[in-house]
């Protein structure tokens, strides 16, 4: 592994049991981060390795996606020993180690917690298959046939077909939301919800800060297995999964979401509250994301904030969509708390995803810098990184491998990070990668642009440090939002501080008014306009413009 430039770490800027609100958090896919042992895998020595570049950003967390021990179905996503890491990534040890490393780097860590389902290799599910009568026989959700053979009821898996998956020694079904070799739990077994939280702990006693709760409103089903309604097409909205997927089809009132949900995470929040912990949940519907991100995070006594899906959209996001966005989330969760993403694990990067100009790609980070909540980077996307282009025969996604051609995977995003141009592995391994390594990324490696004044990542650094400057963007009010034409506008206010925030999210030079008052300008060193001498805001193309009120 190739060094990397010392840069000073930042303190933290927001200490106490509230850090986690506003905070930048930066996630991490294991598999491709940086591989220290040449298998070709990232693991969690090469994470601890790179931990000062990732401080050096401004970041105040990591999020960390599965290393636990899996079959890896579904790339650790399918867990089969909650209590150890997988040796693809290391060991304990290196665990510990990591932890180390990030708090002495200010830096939180979060790891992703898959509770909703394990893998069918995990030892729980193969006592519970064994029979009908074992001690963890109710430990995974089981039902018997319809009287001609056929599944319980309608319910679909996300990947694919039914959610429901024959077994031939207990001569039932057994549900399973994701692949049929990761089996939903049953949470409305007691003993369920106590050893989940057991897990938690475990984990937290070893150092971490928080979690990032996989499906967190999947973890309860209903218990009389009612059929869920159909979804009018023109109520469709693809978000959880593609359009090409019947998954989309259905109204899904009564195979997640359950209110009986609330009464587990009252019990996870009251366990991270001993420590200080946070917890981000992914709600995961296409209708009620908002309501139910309201539902879970307002007060304190469920999660402290939930991952948005509005902003991971297959459309750039334009200054009426955000608007309207921001309104709903005002009128359903205005007590609670969202966590924004542009892109992840999941979905395409958005700059292919949105089509955007260098300039756009800019322009929309400066933009989430300013917005109410946290904020989750994916790996690379401060490099700019383009969604890679994956052959079909070198693809590893099972779901891409269903759907193909429709939907071509996960793996275009998964790819290894890029430290450096010097070989054909971006200095992510020694090895052969187990994803091909984009030569479309190579020449945007982490070492190239560090030597470049005016790239992407240098931005990504600027638009952070701005954040962290201004507590009003990190836990302030967000008022007066509307769009004017292309134009996106609001308010920020925290404690006497007043951010006016104007962005023209579009290719063309576009005109607004200021804000009465008198104003400084800020954000210079992002590209922000001042007005002009006629007193109005002419911005040029992706050009933001930032000011703060005059206290006297």
């Amino acid at each position: 592994m190739n060094q990397e430039t010392e840069i000073e770490t930042a303190a933290p800027v927001n200490p106490g049991p509230e850090w986690w609100r506003g905070a930048i958090i930066y996630q991490i896919y294991p598999r491709s981060f940086q591989d220290s042992n040449g298998d070709g895998i990232g693991d969690l020595l090469g994470i601890a390795h790179r931990l000062p570049y990732v401080a050096s950003l401004g970041v105040d967390a990591v999020w960390i996606s599965p290393f636990f021990t899996s079959p890896m179905k579904d790339f650790g996503y399918d867990v089969s020993d909650y209590y150890d890491v997988d040796p693809m990534f290391g060991s304990l040890a290196d665990f510990d180690h990591l932890i180390r490393a990030a708090h002495e780097h200010h830096l939180k860590v979060f790891i992703d917690l898959v509770l909703s389902h394990t893998s069918d290799e995990h030892p729980w599910f193969r006592e519970s298959r064994s029979s009908r009568d074992n001690p963890k026989a109710n430990w995974y959700v089981w039902a018997d046939a319809k009287p001609d053979g056929t599944p319980p009821n309608n319910w679909l898996s996300i990947f694919g077909g039914s959610s429901w998956q024959w077994d031939t020694t207990r001569c039932q079904y057994y549900l399973h939301n994701f692949l049929q070799e990761q089996p939903d739990l049953n949470f409305h077994e007691p003993e369920v919800q106590k050893t989940l939280l057991d897990v938690a702990r475990f984990w937290l006693d070893r150092g971490v800060d928080g979690f990032r709760l996989d499906t967190v409103n999947f973890y309860t089903h209903d218990i009389q297995l009612r059929d869920n309604p159909p979804l009018p097409v023109e109520e469709r909205n693809p978000i959880t999964a593609p359009a090409v997927n019947p998954y989309t089809w259905q109204n899904h009132i009564y195979d997640k979401t359950r209110p009986e949900n609330l009464v587990f995470l009252r019990k996870m929040r009251d366990l991270m509250d001993e420590y200080g912990a946070a917890a981000v949940g992914e709600v995961g519907d296409d209708q009620r994301g908002l309501e139910i991100l309201g539902e879970y995070t307002t007060g304190d006594e469920l999660l402290n904030m939930s991952y948005a899906f509005e902003l991971l959209a297959d459309h750039a996001p334009s200054a009426g969509y955000i608007t309207k966005v921001t309104e709903h989330l005002h009128r359903v969760a205005g007590l609670g708390w969202a966590c924004w993403a542009f892109s992840n694990h999941d979905v395409p990067r958005h700059g292919t995803r949105w089509k955007l100009t260098e300039a756009g790609y800019r322009c929309y980070l400066t933009l989430m810098m300013c917005l109410r909540g946290s904020v989750c980077l994916y790996q690379g996307e401060e490099l700019g990184l383009p969604e890679a282009e994956i052959a079909f025969e070198d693809l590893q996604d099972p779901y891409g491998k269903r759907m193909w051609p429709a939907f071509k995977g996960r793996d275009g995003c998964r790819t290894p990070m890029v430290w450096d141009a010097s070989n054909q592995n971006g200095g992510f391994s020694s090895g052969h990668p187990w994803l091909p390594v984009s030569h479309d990324h190579l020449n945007r490696a982490v070492a190239t642009q560090e030597h470049d004044p005016s790239a992407v990542l240098h931005h990504y650094r600027r638009a952070m440090s701005f954040r962290r400057n201004h507590p009003a963007l990190r836990k302030g009010a967000l008022t007066d939002m509307s769009a004017d034409g292309t134009i996106l506008r609001f308010m920020r206010e925290h404690d006497g501080e007043h951010i006016f925030c104007a962005f023209n999210l579009s290719g063309e030079p576009a005109v607004t008014d200021m804000p009465d008052g008198r104003w400084h300008q800020i954000g210079i060193e992002l590209g922000s306009a001042g007005p002009a001498p006629d007193g109005r805001l002419h911005l040029g193309p992706w050009q933001p413009a930032l000011a703060l009120r005059a206290k006297h």
